[in-house]
This record gives C-alpha cells, sequence and structure tokens, in this order.
C-alpha cells in the first residue's frame, strides 16, 4: 500500500513538474514572438499616391529615415495626423488622405518603423513613437503647421501613437478609431491564461494617459467590434476629461469608416479647432 501511494505521489509530481514546464514554455514562447502578434506586417512595400500630395523622407535617429504622406492644408484650416493599424501600411492610407484633402482639409500619414517603405527596421512601441515624434517635428517646423492647428489622429494601434502624441503636446485635438485601453488589458483579455502584465513588452497605455489629457477627443467605435471590444472605447470616454464617444451600431473593427457620416464627424471634429 504504502509502496503504490509513493508511485503516486511520484506520479502526481511528475504530472504538476510537466504542466509547470509547458506553461513557463507557453509564456516564453509568447514573449519571444509577441511582436509578431501585435505588429502583423503586411507583405511588401508600396508607395503612396495621390495627386497633390507628397511622399516625405526625412532624416532619423540613428541614420534611419522617416516616411511622412503629406497633402497641404488650405490657409488656415487644420492639418489632421493619422496613425494607421497594425495590419496596414502608409500606402493604404491613400483614400482616407483624398477623402480629406477633399474636405479641404491638410492630411499628414506617418509610417511604423519595421512597415512597409521603413521595412529595414524593427516594429516598437519605442520605435514607432520617435519615428512619429521626427514625424511631427517636421510638420510643425518644417512645413509650418503649428500644434495648434493639428489634429492627431489614431485607428486601432494607431491610437495608442496618437495618445502618447497628444500627451507629448503634439496636438490640439485627438481622435481615437477603434481604440484599446492599453494592450495588455487586451492581451489578458485574449490569453486570460497567461500573465500578460509580465509578457508584454510595448503596453501602450491609453488609459493610464488619459485623465491627464484636456485636449477634445472623439472617439469612434463599433458595437460589434471583434479584434478590440467596444467597452474599452468607452473606458477610455471615461477616463478622458473633455471626451465625446460616437458608436456605430453593428460596425466591426475594420468597416467603421464605410459611413460617410462617420467621415464627416471625423471632419467636423477636426474644423471645431480651426484657427
Amino acid at each position: 500500500m504504502d509502496r503504490l501511494l509513493r508511485g503516486a505521489k511520484r506520479m502526481l509530481l511528475l504530472v504538476l513538474v510537466t504542466v509547470v514546464i509547458a506553461y513557463v514554455g507557453i509564456c516564453l514562447l509568447v514573449f519571444l514572438n509577441q511582436r509578431h502578434m501585435i505588429f502583423p506586417v503586411p507583405p511588401g512595400a508600396r508607395e503612396p499616391s495621390l495627386p497633390g500630395a507628397t511622399l516625405l523622407r526625412i532624416p532619423g535617429s540613428e541614420g534611419s529615415t522617416v516616411f511622412a504622406f503629406h497633402v497641404s492644408a488650405p490657409a488656415g484650416a487644420p492639418t489632421v495626423v493619422h496613425f494607421h493599424g497594425n495590419g496596414e501600411q502608409l500606402a493604404d492610407g491613400a483614400w482616407l488622405a483624398q477623402r480629406f484633402q477633399e474636405a479641404g482639409l491638410g492630411f499628414y500619414a506617418v509610417e511604423y518603423p519595421g512597415y512597409g517603405l521603413a521595412a529595414a527596421q524593427g516594429p516598437s512601441e519605442t520605435g514607432i513613437y520617435a519615428a512619429a515624434e521626427t514625424a511631427l517635428e517636421h510638420l510643425h517646423q518644417q512645413l509650418g503647421v503649428p500644434r495648434e492647428r493639428t489634429v492627431l489622429q489614431g485607428q486601432s494601434l494607431g491610437s495608442g501613437v496618437a495618445v502618447e502624441m497628444a500627451k507629448r503636446g503634439h496636438g490640439s485635438r485627438l481622435v481615437l478609431i477603434t481604440p484599446y485601453t492599453s494592450i495588455v488589458e487586451l492581451g489578458a483579455r485574449l490569453f486570460s491564461w497567461l500573465p500578460a502584465s509580465l509578457l508584454v513588452r510595448d503596453p501602450f497605455d491609453s488609459a493610464a494617459k488619459a485623465p491627464g489629457l484636456k485636449l477634445p477627443v472623439l472617439i469612434v467605435h463599433g458595437t460589434q467590434d471583434e479584434v478590440i471590444p467596444v467597452d474599452m472605447g468607452q473606458t477610455l470616454g471615461a477616463l478622458f476629461p473633455n471626451a465625446t464617444v460616437r458608436l456605430l451600431e453593428g460596425k466591426r473593427h475594420n468597416d467603421v469608416l464605410d459611413q460617410p457620416a462617420t467621415l464627416q464627424a471625423l471632419m467636423r471634429f477636426a474644423r471645431e479647432g480651426e484657427q
């Protein structure tokens, strides 16, 4: 009987050790590969093209090049600075640039390190922030667009970039399209059995920054968003001191800008700060 008991204990211990080793192995695998999940870079590199627009190559840090796509604003009109989602590249925003151009607004989109024309570098939160700030400094200092006429706009992954640039004082208004509270919280929801707070290298913590940002904020989120839950947009709306939340009934993650009325709402919001 004792021998059977000892055998059972050894077997139980072996199972527990195996489970722990497997769990640690999964955590390590997720930690090492998380940037492939957060930054699913689309294949190829395409140059954005639009009559009247300019593709800028701006010197960045350590010999890097920051790419930005610019449509000049008419005199006195604001410029909307757009940060795209994690499955897009700069060229995918040309249609959006055209819509803002047709509405008499400036448009300025920034490419992320590791994406499209900037594929030689690797994507990371700090690298994206550095590229965004370099592009914005160029917009203000070289292109003559003051912060007072700069509207920061981020979609999905780009919402976290827009929030950080707002925190650094680069814009007077902020638009967030399908935003998350933080990558840590989003990861915890997707993989509730993993310690996301210990594993995530690029937190993009918009929720922590929101209470300190007093500028006007417009949040647009689909009620059927299957990637970033709509309650995250609602939570951010409650955290920003001066936010309006526009919920789009039945819209999912990638179709929120399909309706002309939604684009018109973004443009009206941008123009409300027109100097």
